[in-house]
C-alpha cells in the first residue's frame, strides 16, 4: 500500500479495499460486523468513525507523538551546525596522519594490531578527537608493513652511498635456551647528512648448535638482502667466541686469492719509489676480506675480570655482596636506607658491564647511612680495613669503567681505542708502583692485569704480532683531537703502530687521484703546490692546432694528488697547531680546507672517524626488544624483526 506509514493502533479495526478504493470497518457490534465503507484512507475520517458509532474502543492520542517527531525533524541552527561532530574524510591529511602514528605506536611496540578494534581503545580515541575514525585490524597491518618497507628502502640507499661499511653480530638466547638469535648492525658514514649511522639490518633466529658455518651463512645472507659487497665491508666487530673467531677466518681466506691478484696487477702498472714501498707493506694485508675486530669493550672486560680470581679480594667483594644482598631481601633495611640518603645499593651482574665497579662505588657513596643501618639491624659490617680496601679496588677500576662508557658509543669510537689502551696500561703501572708496599696483593692484580692487556690487546699495539690490526691506530692518526697521542710519543713501539697505520691509510685509497686544477683558487693552487708529479707517457699533439690556439682560454692540466704526500701535510699541519683542537674530528675533516687541501685523505678519514669500537649496539637491541621474543611471541619471527627493526632504527 502507498503513502504513508500505517498506525498499527488503528488499522488494526479497517481493511483497504484497493480495487474501490475504499476502507471498510471490521468492527463487531452485537455479533455482527459493522461493515461501513468510506473513500480514500485517511485516517482522521476512521477516528471520527469510531469515535461516532464505537466509543468503546480506546486508542492512543498522537499529539504528543506527532510534537517529538516534528521537534526531531527541525533543520538544525547555523550554530548547531558549525559546532556538529563531522568525521575526517578517509583521504584527508588530519585522517592519514593519525592513522600512520597509531601504526608507528604499534609497529616500534610490537603490540598485537587487533587492539585498535577493542571498545577502550576506540573510547579513548574519541574522547581525544571526536572526529577520527579508528582505523580497522587490517588497515594497521598494511600501515606498519608499508612503513618498515620505506624504512628498508631509506637505508638500502644510505648503504648503497656509503663508502665503506663496519658490521657488528651478537648472539641473545633465552632463557631456557627455547630460542636464539643473531643481530646485525651496519655502521657507516653518511655522505648525504654529513653524519655517521649505526643501523640494525636483520634480527634472525638461530638453531642449535651455533657453529661458525652457520653464523656465516646467516651474515652472507644479510649481505645479499641488503646489497652490500664484501669490499665495502671495512670489518666485522664481534666478541672472542670461538665460533665468531672461525667463522670470519674462513670468509678471509675466501677472499685472499681475488685480492692478491688485483695487488699483483698493481705493481705492475707501479713506477715510483714511493709506491714500491706501499706495495711492500701492503702484501701483509687482505683488504676486501670481511675481516672479523675483536670488541674493544668486551676484551677489556676481561681483563678487569681477573679481579674475581684474585683470593684476597674475591672474598672481600663476596662479603660486599652478602651485605648487598641482605639489603634487598629486607624491606625494612632498603626503607630506612631511603630515609637517610633517598639511594638503595646496586647488584653486580656478571654479563653487565661496569656493574662491579658501580656495586663498590654506591656502598661506597652511602657508607655512613648503610653502617648506621647495618647496627640497627644488627648485622655485621665490614672492617675498616676493608673499607679502605674497598675504596683502593675503586681506584683501580676508575679508569676501566670510564673508558668502558666512551667505547661502548654507537659511532665515532674506534679512533679512542689506542688512546684509552695506552692509558690503562701506564694507570696499571702507576698504581702497581703506588700500591706496592702497603697491598701487595692489590700491586700484583695491577701486574697480572697488565700482562693481560699486552697479551689481549697485541692484535692493536703489537705490530710483530701475526694478528695485528693497524685499523684502531689508523682510526686515530686521522682524528686531530688524539692524534697528538700516536705522533708526540718517543716509543719505539707506539712509532711503529703509526708507520703501520700510515701504510694501512695508503693502501686503503687509490695510488693516485686526478684532479682538474681549474677548481681550485689562487689560495688553494698555493695549498696544493709540489703535489705536481711527472707524467709517465708524453702529452698527445692535439689535432687542431689552429682552433686551440685561438681559445680564449685553454683548461689546465691536471695534477696528480698523492695520498703520501696528503699524509705528509696532515702531519705537518697537526705540529704546527700549538693549541689543542676544539672541534671533534668529523668537524674538522668537514671544514671546506680539508676537502681541498685533502681530497684523497678526507672521505677515508670521515669513514674511519664513523666507526665503532665495540658491538654494543647490537646488544641494546637486545635490551630495547628482548620483552617481544618473551613467551608465545616466538611464533611470530617476522614481527619480531619488524618491531626491532623499527624501533632501534626510528629517527632521532
Amino acid at each position: 500500500m502507498a503513502g504513508r506509514k500505517r498506525r498499527s493502533d488503528l488499522w488494526t479495526h479497517f481493511l483497504y479495499i484497493e480495487v474501490e478504493k475504499k476502507t471498510e470497518c471490521l468492527v463487531e457490534k452485537n455479533g455482527k460486523k459493522c461493515g461501513h465503507r468510506m473513500s480514500g484512507k485517511n485516517t482522521t475520517n476512521l477516528k471520527r468513525h469510531l469515535k461516532a458509532f464505537h466509543n468503546d474502543i480506546q486508542f492512543p492520542e498522537t499529539a504528543s507523538v506527532k510534537k517529538v517527531l516534528c521537534k526531531k525533524m527541525d533543520k538544525p541552527t547555523i550554530a548547531q551546525d558549525f559546532f556538529a561532530t563531522r568525521r575526517y574524510n578517509d583521504n584527508s591529511s588530519e585522517q592519514r596522519t593519525k592513522e600512520e602514528g597509531i601504526a608507528q605506536w604499534i609497529g616500534r611496540t610490537g603490540l598485537p594490531a587487533h587492539m585498535v578494534e577493542d571498545e577502550e581503545f576506540i573510547a579513548m580515541m574519541a574522547k581525544m578527537d571526536k572526529k577520527f575514525k579508528v582505523p580497522k585490524r587490517r588497515k594497521v597491518l598494511n600501515l606498519i608493513e608499508k612503513m618498515y618497507n620505506e624504512e628498508k628502502e631509506k637505508i638500502k640507499q644510505n648503504l648503497a652511498t656509503a663508502r665503506r661499511i663496519t658490521t657488528g653480530l651478537d648472539i641473545w638466547t633465552k632463557k631456557g635456551l627455547t630460542a636464539s638469535f643473531l643481530a646485525v648492525s651496519a655502521c657507516y658514514f653518511n655522505p648525504e647528512k654529513n653524519k655517521p649511522e649505526h643501523k640494525l639490518l636483520n634480527l634472525k633466529e638461530m638453531v642449535h648448535p651455533h657453529t661458525a658455518e652457520s653464523i656465516s651463512t646467516l651474515v652472507e645472507e644479510s649481505m645479499q638482502e641488503w646489497g652490500i659487497p664484501r669490499e665495502k665491508v671495512l670489518t666485522t666487530i664481534t666478541d672472542n667466541g670461538s665460533n665468531m673467531v672461525a667463522s670470519f677466518h674462513t670468509h678471509a681466506e675466501v677472499a685472499t686469492t681475488s685480492e692478491e691478484e688485483s695487488e699483483m696487477e698493481e705493481q705492475d702498472n707501479g713506477n715510483d719509489d714511493d709506491d714500491e714501498h706501499q706495495e711492500g707493506e701492503g702484501d701483509r694485508y687482505d683488504y676486501g676480506a670481511i675481516e672479523r675486530t675483536p670488541c674493544v669493550v668486551h676484551t677489556v672486560q676481561l681483563v678487569v675480570n681477573m679481579v674475581q680470581k684474585e683470593p684476597s679480594i674475591r672474598r672481600l667483594l663476596d662479603k660486599v655482596r652478602h651485605l648487598v644482598n641482605k639489603f634487598r631481601k629486607s624491606s625494612v633495611a632498603t626503607e630506612q636506607l631511603l630515609q637517610k640518603c633517598a639511594l638503595v645499593l646496586v647488584k653486580d651482574c656478571p654479563t653487565r658491564w661496569s656493574s662491579l665497579f658501580a656495586m663498590i662505588s654506591r656502598c661506597l657513596e652511602v657508607k655512613e647511612h648503610l653502617t648506621a643501618v647495618v647496627e640497627y639491624m644488627g648485622w655485621d659490617n665490614l672492617q675498616p680495613s676493608e673499607w679502605q680496601k674497598i675504596g683502593m679496588l675503586r681506584e683501580l677500576l676508575l679508569p676501566f669503567a670510564e673508558h668502558t662508557k666512551s667505547l661502548e658509543s654507537d659511532t665515532q669510537s674506534l679512533s679512542l681505542v689506542v688512546p684509552a689502551l695506552l692509558d690503562l696500561k701506564n694507570h696499571l703501572s702507576e698504581f702497581s708502583l703506588a700500591h706496592g708496599r702497603i697491598y701487595k696483593d692489590a700491586a700484583a692484580l695491577a701486574q697480572k692485569m697488565l700482562s693481560s692487556m699486552d697479551r689481549r690487546f697485541s692484535v692493536f699495539l703489537d705490530t710483530t704480532a701475526d694478528n695485528f690490526s693497524p685499523l684502531p691506530a689508523a682510526a686515530c692518526f686521522v682524528d686531530p683531537c688524539v692524534a697528538e697521542t700516536l705522533l708526540e710519543n718517543d716509543d719505539n713501539e707506539v712509532q711503529n703502530v703509526v708507520r703501520k697505520a700510515e701504510d694501512y691509510i695508503a693502501h686503503l685509497v687509490p695510488r693516485r687521484v686526478h684532479v682538474r686544477e681549474e677548481h681550485f683558487t689562487d689560495d688553494e693552487q698555493v695549498a696544493n703546490e709540489g703535489t705536481e708529479e711527472p707524467e709517465s707517457t708524453p702529452a698527445k699533439r692535439c689535432r687542431f692546432k689552429f682552433f686551440s690556439s685561438n681559445r680564449p682560454s685553454r683548461p689546465k692540466a691536471a695534477k696528480t694528488i698523492n695520498i703520501r704526500q696528503e699524509i705528509l701535510k696532515y702531519k705537518e699541519g697537526l705540529s704546527a697547531t700549538s693549541a689543542e683542537v676544539e672541534e671533534s674530528g668529523i668537524e674538522y675533516w668537514l671544514s671546506q680546507c680539508c676537502s681541498t687541501v685533502f681530497p684523497t685523505l678526507k672521505p677515508l678519514a670521515l669513514d674511519l672517524l664513523a666507526m665503532p669500537a665495540s658491538q654494543a649496539f647490537t646488544e641494546r637491541v637486545f635490551s630495547v626488544t628482548g620483552y617481544l621474543s618473551c613467551g608465545r611471541r616466538n611464533r611470530a619471527r617476522t614481527i619480531l624483526e619488524r618491531s626491532a627493526f623499527l624501533k632501534v632504527n626510528k629517527p632521532k
